[in-house]
């Protein structure tokens, strides 16, 4: 005849189904709400956004049907190149406007493009629709015949490069400021006690698109990234096939980089560019 169990056995394996399914209860949540744990898009209407970018000094880019893209400003000069900036994943385009003075003092036209889902565009941010925007995006600033730079701050970083991947010849170089080699891994050290590489739907993957970017390319690195940490970024440069240079903030945050127009590290990055790519001064 067989021995009941000890109740402390029986116990233990309650104890144990229940902490399983408190776990899997958790997996689950985290991989329904795990686009709302990666993008912050702030929203709002567009007359509202028109009057914000009328004091900021912006005019609205719209595309061929009229629809609005993103922000330029008016009456620059036709020649110039462009820079294509593709924000973080936190706010709207609009907060980037601080970027503009700092790529018109190395001789660039700064345009913010507006993602799917932020400020006052339809849709809804995924990886796959972010980089199908920045390539129409892209296409359609490239009609105007001058080169195109494209910027990717932080989550823009694998917008950018998996945009140059897929149309490296559009692409005149890249700008990459606090970027990150793969969301996984950045998950991964954020949530430890996740299996974010079985739940991540928008894995963001720069490393494997960085190989198919022969082109010139600039990362800043902050030295201080609390949010995906300087390794990241070096990572990410060793993985383009063609001219890489890296800067370090070493002092700054990942929020905390200076933007001070016609200075380094600014004006050397962009000089980078301009050089490796052949533009014209």
């Amino acid at each position: 005849m067989l021995r009941p169990l000890h109740p402390w056995i029986t116990g233990l394996s309650r104890l144990l189904i229940w902490a399983l399914l408190a776990y899997a209860g958790l997996c689950l949540a985290a991989f329904l709400a795990q686009r709302r744990m990666l993008y912050f898009p702030d929203r709002g209407g567009e007359p509202e956004a028109l009057q914000r970018a009328a004091r900021l000094g912006l005019a609205p880019w719209r595309d061929g049907a009229g629809r609005l893209l993103g922000w330029r400003r008016p009456l620059m000069t036709g020649s110039r190149p462009r820079v294509l900036v593709l924000h973080g994943n936190a706010g709207d385009a609009l907060g980037r406007v601080v970027y503009l003075p700092v790529l018109e003092a190395a001789g660039f036209e700064g345009v913010l493009l507006e993602y799917p889902g932020y400020g006052c565009r339809p849709g809804a941010p995924t990886e796959a629709t972010l980089v199908a925007d920045a390539r129409a995006a892209l296409s359609l600033l490239r009609q105007e015949r001058t080169p195109v730079v494209l910027m990717g701050e932080s989550l823009g970083s694998g917008v950018a490069v998996q945009a140059a991947a897929a149309d490296p010849d559009s692409v005149a170089g890249l700008l990459l400021t606090v970027p990150f080699a793969r969301m996984t891994e950045v998950a991964a050290h954020h949530y430890p006690y996740l299996p974010m590489g079985l739940l991540l739907r928008d894995r963001w993957d720069s490393l494997g698109a960085a190989r198919g970017y022969p082109g010139p390319v600039a990362v800043l690195v902050a030295g201080r990234d609390e949010v995906v940490g300087p390794g990241q970024g070096h990572r990410l440069a060793g993985a383009f096939p063609g001219p890489v240079r890296v800067w370090e903030a070493p002092q700054s945050g990942h929020n905390e980089l200076q933007l001070d127009p016609g200075r380094p590290p600014w004006s050397d990055m962009l000089a980078f560019l301009r050089e490796q790519a052949g533009m014209r001064q």
